[in-house]
C-alpha cells in the first residue's frame, strides 16, 4: 500500500455507460478524497453498481473519463487493479471451503508463500471475530459471517482503495454494526473506501461525504450536514397525549408551518419539516414555537417535542421524490435520464471477489 493520505483517490468527469438504448450511468462526476469513506447513496436501479464496476475496470466506460489515484481506468487498467479491491453484493468465496481455506487459497493466488498466507489469514479471522469458525465450511456461516469473510478476502493485500458495493444488504442490525466497525477499522489504517448503499442510516454512520445518485445521475453531493441543510432547517417531532387528537394536530401543523406533516407508525407521533427560508421569514425555532402555541390554544396536549436536522431519508425524498426502494441491480435497467447534479457546499474533496 502506498500510504497516500492526501489528494483524490477517485476523479470522474462525465462518466457514461449504456446498455442498448438505456443510459445506466449518465454523466457522473465524482471527486473522492483519499483516506475517507465516500458514500454513493441511491435506490434500486440508480446506477451505483455500474459506476463501481467501471471504476474497478470490470466494465469499460462508453463516455467520459475516470481516474483512480491518477491512473486512467481504461488506458492504465493494470495499475488501477494493483491498487484496488472490490467486495460485491454477494459473497464471492467458495462455500465448500472453510473460512481458513478460503483465505489461504486467495493468499497464495495473490503471491504469498504458504506460511505468510496462513499467518495473514489467521490475523484477519481473529480481527473479524471468525477464529472459532475458521474450520467450518462457509456455507454454514450466517449472513453476517459471510460478509465478514468476504471483506477479509478483499483486504488480504491491503488495498489503497476498497469498493464496498452494498456490503450489508439483507443483514440483521447486529451484523450490519459489525460490518460498519470493520469499515471504520480499514479506513483507520489508511485505505479509502467507496461505499454504495441504499441504507440511509449506513451512509449517515460511515461516510464523510455523500453523492446522491438517481437514474444514472449525481443529483446532489456534499457532507451529511450540507445535504441535510439543503432541504430545510430541520424537522419538528411531536408526541401527543391523545391519539384521537392527531388528525386535528396535523391540520394545525400544516396551517402554521405551511409544510408537509407526516404521521409516524406510533399513533401519537407526528413529524413536520421546518424550512429556514419560509415565506413568512421566520426561522425554524420560531416556527416551531408558534406551532406549539397554536396546538395548546387548540386544546391539543403535547407530551414530547424535539427540533432537529432532517434525516437523510427526508433529504432523499426531497431530492428525488421517492424513497430508496429495494436492492440495486446492474444491467439494462440500471438507470435512465434524470435531473442535473446539485452540489451542496464547497467542493473540497474530494469483481466480485478480490483484485490484487
Amino acid at each position: 500500500m502506498s500510504g497516500q493520505t492526501s489528494g483524490l483517490a477517485i476523479e470522474t468527469a462525465g462518466l457514461v455507460k449504456t446498455f442498448g438504448e438505456t443510459r445506466a450511468v449518465d454523466g457522473v462526476d465524482l471527486a473522492v478524497p483519499a483516506g475517507t469513506v465516500y458514500g454513493v447513496l441511491g435506490p434500486n436501479g440508480a446506477g451505483k453498481t455500474t459506476t463501481v464496476k467501471m471504476l474497478a475496470t470490470l466494465l469499460r466506460p462508453d463516455g467520459g473519463r475516470a481516474q483512480v489515484f491518477g491512473h486512467d481506468v481504461v488506458r492504465e487498467a493494470d495499475e488501477v487493479r494493483g491498487r484496488v479491491s472490490l467486495t460485491g453484493q454477494y459473497a464471492s468465496v467458495d462455500e465448500d471451503l472453510t473460512g481458513a481455506e478460503n483465505l489461504m487459497l486467495l493468499g497464495r493466488l495473490l503471491g504469498h508463500g504458504k506460511a505468510a498466507a496462513r499467518k495473514r489469514g489467521d490475523q484477519l479471522l481473529a480481527a473479524f471475530g471468525l477464529s472459532e469458525a475458521a474450520g467450518k465450511q462457509v456455507k454454514q456461516y450466517s449472513g453476517g459471517m459471510r460478509r465478514r469473510i468476504d471483506i477479509a478476502a478483499s483486504i488480504l493485500n491491503t488495498p489503497d482503495l476498497l469498493f464496498l458495493d452494498e456490503p450489508t444488504t439483507g443483514l440483521d442490525p447486529r451484523s450490519r454494526n459489525q460490518v460498519w466497525d470493520i469499515v471504520r477499522a480499514v479506513v483507520a489504517q489508511g485505505t479509502t473506501v467507496l461505499l454504495t448503499t441504499q441504507y440511509l442510516d449506513e451512509a449517515d454512520q460511515l461516510a464523510s461525504r455523500i453523492a446522491v445518485i438517481d437514474r444514472g445521475k449525481v443529483i446532489a453531493e456534499g457532507t451529511k450536514g450540507e445535504l441535510k441543510a439543503s432541504v430545510g432547517a430541520g424537522s419538528v417531532h411531536l408526541r401527543l397525549r391523545d391519539p384521537a387528537q392527531r388528525p386535528q394536530a396535523e391540520v394545525v401543523l400544516r396551517t402554521v408551518l405551511d409544510a408537509e406533516v407526516k404521521p409516524e407508525p406510533d399513533p401519537v407521533a407526528l413529524t413536520a419539516r421546518v424550512g429556514a427560508g419560509a415565506a413568512n421569514g421566520r426561522g425554524a425555532a420560531e416556527q416551531a414555537a408558534r406551532a406549539l402555541a397554536e396546538l395548546a390554544r387548540s386544546g391539543i396536549t403535547v407530551d414530547n417535542f424535539s427540533l432537529g436536522q432532517p434525516s437523510l431519508d427526508e433529504v432523499f425524498l426531497a431530492l428525488t421524490g421517492h424513497d430508496t426502494g429495494a436492492q440495486d441491480t446492474t444491467g439494462p435497467h440500471d438507470g435512465a435520464t434524470g435531473p442535473h447534479t446539485k452540489t451542496i457546499g464547497p467542493h473540497d474533496d474530494t469483481k466480485e471477489g478480490v483484485a490484487a
